[in-house]
């Protein structure tokens, strides 16, 4: 079974690459997840040049089944964020 990278994870090792220390690194970590967060909630893309994009994706209403009981429900139309990966992340896991 793979093992979970974690969002600490992330911030140990940008405070490593950079040089900053662990508090100042969690808050740049959550600054751009801050913002991803934003735009994608104002219906707007994110590109990260060779990592991926960032995206709502709108999904109509239609009909479904309850699990519980089988009868026809109404599911209605919302809006999920999506991520397409770009080249680059795509060949270095596909390696």
């Amino acid at each position: 079974m793979p093992s979970v990278v974690t969002k600490s994870d992330l911030v140990q090792a940008a405070a490593k690459a950079s040089n900053l220390s662990k508090a100042a690194a969690g808050e740049a970590v959550n600054a751009v997840f801050d913002a991803i967060v934003t735009s994608v909630a104002k219906g707007n893309r994110v590109t990260v040049v060779g990592f991926g994009t960032f995206l709502p994706r709108r999904r109509k209403a239609r009909a479904g089944r309850s699990p519980v009981n089988g009868k026809e429900i109404k599911i209605v139309a919302k809006t999920i964020p999506a991520f397409a990966a770009g080249q680059g992340f795509r060949e270095a896991v596909d390696k």
